[in-house]
């Protein structure tokens, strides 16, 4: 049975002036749309808040948001950034010291509970959160910044939680974020991810809608003939 896998653009590589115009030039060749969201303390950078997310749900209702908080005690934010209407809503393990609090108020509210993790940090610390999860974001970069260089390492992070999604019958999808483009995005798929965040590949592209099909077409045939 053929594996779907999902292409989530990240519009930290967007157009800032003109976010409406990236998300056209996509047509619709798309799964997802990927909202990094950066507070220059847990990452030094700065991106967008709740007031973004909630123009983009009341903009393109019918997309799938993506929300990534990569902010220190995500708690503090967690309910203004669940208001906005994102479909996921993924906080990271190093952030929050209540992290289970934090995950059950994201599925109490409607939305899905995601998880993420860095490349330093060991993937044994995931377990006890698997439950209740929909969502492990495995970063194949140091959070914080675009275009950076893929860190092979992190696929050994994907191999068990597949393994371990396989013996607990648990249903949440493994997505990958960093350094995925057109060389590794197939290999990556292969490996177990199920979504595959892509900034600057895309974005950066001369037809980001034509590179979306070339990516989906390497990825079915890669699985095809695994």
């Amino acid at each position: 049975m053929m594996r779907n896998v999902f292409l989530a653009p990240s519009l930290l590589s967007a157009d800032f002036l003109d976010v409406r115009s990236s998300i056209a030039s996509l047509k619709g060749q798309h799964d997802w749309l990927h909202v990094d969201v950066m507070d220059g303390c847990f990452v030094p950078n700065i991106t967008f808040g709740p007031g973004f997310v909630s123009a983009l749900r009341k903009g393109y209702p019918s997309e799938v948001l993506d929300v990534h908080l990569m902010i220190e005690h995500p708690e503090r934010l967690l309910e203004a950034f669940l208001d906005a209407g994102p479909d996921y809503l993924t906080v990271h393990i190093e952030a929050d010291p209540h992290i289970h609090r934090t995950l059950s108020r994201i599925r109490e509210r409607g939305a899905k509970a995601g998880v993420s993790i860095n490349p330093g940090t060991p993937e044994e610390l995931l377990r006890p959160l698997l439950p209740m999860v929909d969502l492990v974001l495995v970063m194949s970069v140091n959070p914080g910044f675009g275009g950076q260089s893929f860190i092979p390492s992190v696929m050994e992070k994907t191999k068990s939680l597949c393994r371990w999604r396989e013996a607990g019958h648990y249903s949440y999808v493994v997505e990958m974020d960093g350094g995925i483009g057109g060389g590794n995005a197939a290999e990556i798929a292969l490996g177990g991810c199920d979504v595959l965040v892509m900034g600057s590949a895309v974005f950066g592209a001369q037809d980001p809608a034509l590179f979306l099909r070339e990516i989906k077409l390497k990825v079915k045939e890669a699985i095809a003939h695994a």
